[in-house]
């Protein structure tokens, strides 16, 4: 008989998924009282999505998610943050499935690269030798968690691709600039388009991820299609959606939360209890699905994948670089 020993990243079944609200002031509330409103309602819901190559795929038994309860598909795909199209979480559901296409689709890789060029969605998904399915836990920085299936690849196969060169020490990711159909990029008050980095190293660790997909099927507009960063052991804001430029460069980005606030939001964004957003508790989320008047969940440290990433900051004070 298997007996089945828990490992410390894995959820309870008892606590499982979705839910509509979340408890607590969030960053939409900082945008706000910052003036940094957004434009927008909600609009005909016509679901549309990009990068449909490799599919069916397999799960990676490596990362198969034993013992966690994954979120439903539909709390996954109305429940996000994705600021280009409104800043409720229902909003981008709605916003990017009316008019926005994702297809055609390229990515530009580009600066400190040796293999620099422009590639439609499709062709890069071959040259990365297809795509799998992996389940992770999500922990987003407003303190709320999912655990979600994602289809993609390993972004280290990317960064070979691209063949950095030898001082290449980060990675810029930027996302798509179409303000006719992101309402919420009609804000000139934001600093546009979206920004995120990486150093190498983590770029390099097994775990970072570029999801193509969720559930087994192409990621949906409202949450980054057709090309989004997925690093489990950080907040969700790092992972940039709908990319369409890769980079390669010597000096730190500045990623566009750093820019809006950067005594909250730092560059490494790893998933830490012990070092509190300056307006609210990091030590536990709420799951989504828990329900409105659920208990929370303690929060683990690098959101329970320690022992794959830990040896990426020995040395470093990680409540000094947040």
């Amino acid at each position: 008989m298997r007996i089945h020993v828990p490992k410390d990243w894995e959820l309870k079944e008892s606590a499982a998924t979705p839910e509509k609200a979340y408890l607590g002031r969030t960053r939409r509330d900082f945008l706000r009282t910052a003036g940094l409103g957004l434009a927008g309602g909600f609009l005909l819901n016509r679901p549309a999505s990009a990068a449909t190559g490799g599919f069916p795929d397999t799960r990676n038994p490596k990362y198969s998610g034993d013992g966690l309860k994954i979120t439903p598909l539909n709390e996954i795909e109305s429940y996000n943050n994705f600021y280009e199209f409104g800043m409720d979480k229902g909003d981008p559901k709605d916003n990017a499935n009316d008019g926005w296409k994702p297809e055609p689709w390229s990515v530009e890789i580009g600066g400190l690269a040796g293999n620099p060029g422009k590639w439609d969605v499709e062709d890069l998904l071959t040259k990365m030798g297809g795509i799998e399915q992996r389940v992770y836990r999500f922990r987003c920085v407003e303190a709320w968690s999912m655990v979600i299936p994602w289809d993609g690849f390993p972004l280290a196969k990317l960064v070979q691709f691209a063949q950095p060169q030898a001082n290449a020490h980060f990675i810029k990711l930027t996302s798509f600039m179409d303000p006719k159909h992101a309402v919420g990029q009609r804000d000139a008050s934001f600093p546009w388009p979206y920004v995120e980095g990486l150093e190498i190293h983590e770029a390099m660790n097994e775990l970072a991820f570029i999801a193509t997909g969720i559930y087994g099927k192409p990621i949906p507009n409202q949450d980054g299609a057709p090309l989004r960063l997925v690093t489990p052991w950080k907040y969700g804001f790092k992972g940039i959606k709908s990319i369409v430029k890769i980079e390669f460069t010597e000096k730190m980005p500045r990623n566009t939360w750093q820019i809006l606030a950067p005594a909250e939001y730092g560059f490494l964004a790893n998933v830490n209890p012990m070092h509190d957003h300056p307006r609210w508790s990091q030590a536990s989320e709420r799951v989504i699905g828990g329900g409105f008047f659920a208990g929370r969940q303690k929060t683990l440290m690098f959101n329970g994948y320690e022992a794959q990433v830990a040896g990426l900051y020995k040395g470093i004070d990680l409540d000094k670089f947040f």
